[in-house]
């Protein structure tokens, strides 16, 4: 059984191996409550991973060294085993879903570890890793549901009391709940009254669903940009973990990770993947209840893939009401750009594209479509100009 002398011991483990991130308040990010941010994207190899793969080799045998290690991952686990393996002198050999980053599968392989790639998620790279333990020997080292690596995640909560002993509540990121579950055990061991909430996205909330169902529940799939926490079924100890410890679990969506994203990006200087900032996005979209509170989210990891990372900034853009489009329907004539021009720049936004359309055969035969798309402060002040325009006469369209 778990039990908090095996998580100290954990954490002396780690001494000089994995670094005590920072604990960071964080500025204009929420005004609900007083916000930290404990910085695991700063990590050796980019996220908390390392700490559970490390301890669980650690308590080895000299003859399950010499075994090797398998594992899969959709890459922060896969990193932090070969990291880990590589300080140890173990043979490390790493699934990863086909569909992972290239930048995380790259990152895996420079340190030192085999790579096999698989066709789909993380559930399908599971069962080829197991098979190859039981033909090989390789002792597999689960990511999420095993006593070592839960108490090596743990560590952070041990972190998270030490350097903010007044915290009134924790917000962590949840996959398979490796993490929510030893952090949840380990803060409610040392100070019951801090609660913790565990965050999935939306499309990948098994341990939602499960939490509130009393029960496992397997999703058919898992859908989210937020790869590292694309599970389909959270693990059987880490299920009886959260579901003692953890006071409630909630989920965010894409949309608003993206928008997290960028807010720790612009607010902070903080780069977080889509799995470390869902926490953030609890609170800024107000999905726990913790007004007024001094409140610690996890920011679990930063491995975002760089390839996307435009369109996430363009998506938290979108949500916040930063970058918006509008579709006004038009007469052909003379003056009316510059009549619309002039209207959005008087109430301060920059247009930076605009595109005309030939109206349909359902308009008039001089009717046309002025599709616009501009940067604004929020939503607040999109709405002001959509308002302005329409009492100008202008016919704003929903498409």
């Amino acid at each position: 059984m778990l039990n908090i002398d095996k998580v100290r011991l954990a954490e002396n483990t780690l001494l000089g191996v994995a670094r005590k991130t920072d604990m960071i308040l964080s500025n204009g990010v929420t005004k609900s409550c007083e916000l930290w941010l404990k910085t695991e994207n700063l990590q050796r190899t980019g996220s908390f991973k390392l700490r559970g793969a490390y301890f669980k080799m650690s308590q080895f045998t000299q003859e399950e060294k010499k075994c090797g290690v398998v594992a899969c991952s959709a890459g922060n686990h896969a990193q932090g085993v070969a990291l880990a393996a590589q300080q140890f002198g173990i043979k490390a050999t790493i699934f990863l879903p086909s569909a992972a980053p290239i930048s995380k599968i790259e990152a895996t392989r420079q340190y030192g570890a085999e790579i096999r790639l698989s066709d789909g998620v993380y559930d399908d790279a599971y069962a080829e890793a197991r098979e190859f333990s039981e033909k090989t020997g390789a002792v597999f080292i689960h990511p999420f549901d095993d006593e070592d690596v839960i108490a090596g995640q743990a560590t952070v909560g041990l972190e998270v009391i030490k350097q903010l002993p007044d915290v009134d509540a924790l917000v962590v990121p949840v996959g398979g709940g490796g993490l929510l579950s030893g952090l949840a055990f380990a803060v409610k061991s040392i100070k019951p009254s801090c609660r913790v909430y565990g965050v999935q996205a939306q499309g990948a909330d098994s341990m939602y669903r499960s939490f509130r169902e009393n029960e496992r529940v397997k999703n058919t799939s898992a859908s989210t940009f937020a790869d590292g926490i694309a599970v389909k079924v959270p693990g059987e100890l880490t299920y009886d973990l959260c579901s003692k410890y953890a006071d409630d679990i909630v989920t965010v969506s894409d949309d608003e990770t993206a928008t997290a994203i960028l807010t720790l990006m612009e607010r902070q200087k903080l780069v977080a993947e889509g799995a470390g900032a869902v926490s953030v996005a609890a609170v800024m979209f107000d999905k726990l209840p913790v007004k007024g509170d001094k409140v610690c989210a996890v920011v679990s990891g930063g491995n975002i893939d760089v390839n996307i990372l435009s369109r996430v900034i363009n998506r938290g853009l979108m949500t916040s009401g930063r970058l918006t489009h509008l579709t006004i329907k038009l007469i052909d004539k003379p003056g009316q750009l510059k009549m619309v021009s002039a209207i959005i720049a008087d109430e301060g936004a920059n247009v930076i594209r605009v595109q005309y359309t030939p109206g349909g055969e359902h308009m008039d035969i001089n009717g046309c479509f002025l599709k616009i798309s501009m940067e604004t402060r929020n939503n607040e002040h999109l709405e002001r100009i959509k308002h302005v325009l329409s009492g100008n006469g202008f016919m704003l369209c929903d498409y």
